[in-house]
């Protein structure tokens, strides 16, 4: 079966980084869309960060620009989310989710056929 396993969240203060990780397991994603979703409590799940076809496009949210970076590792099949400067805004619960069947746009969250638990991001100040 398809899994996405994120890790590497956690409690950090304002102005430190933390780097997420998405292992995939049960199918490879190097052709699919993956992304980095985050909701936090009261708000809309959004996302984050996006990455095409073979890391060869990448979108982010404006909230994030420059302080994140989304890459990805075919040969792992692994994405990653390496978030620096973080600010407290930042806190919340954030999700790795794939592409299953290729079309639409990066920052449709309908797109995205599997997704991980999440991992809790938590930015004191």
């Amino acid at each position: 079966q398809v899994q996405l396993a994120e890790s590497g969240g956690g409690l950090v203060q304002a102005g430190g980084s933390l780097r997420l990780s998405c292992a995939a397991s049960g199918r490879t994603f190097s052709r699919y869309t993956m992304g980095w979703f985050r909701q936090a409590p009261g708000k809309e799940r959004e996302l984050v960060a996006g990455i095409g076809l073979n890391g060869g496009r990448t979108v982010y949210a404006d909230s994030v620009k420059g302080r994140f970076t989304i890459s990805r590792d075919g040969a792992k099949n692994t994405v990653y989310l390496q978030m620096n400067s973080l600010k407290p805004e930042d806190t919340a619960v954030y999700y790795c989710a794939a592409d299953g069947d290729g079309g639409g746009s990066a920052w449709d969250p309908n797109i995205y056929d599997y997704w991980g638990q999440g991992t809790q991001v938590t930015v004191s100040s």
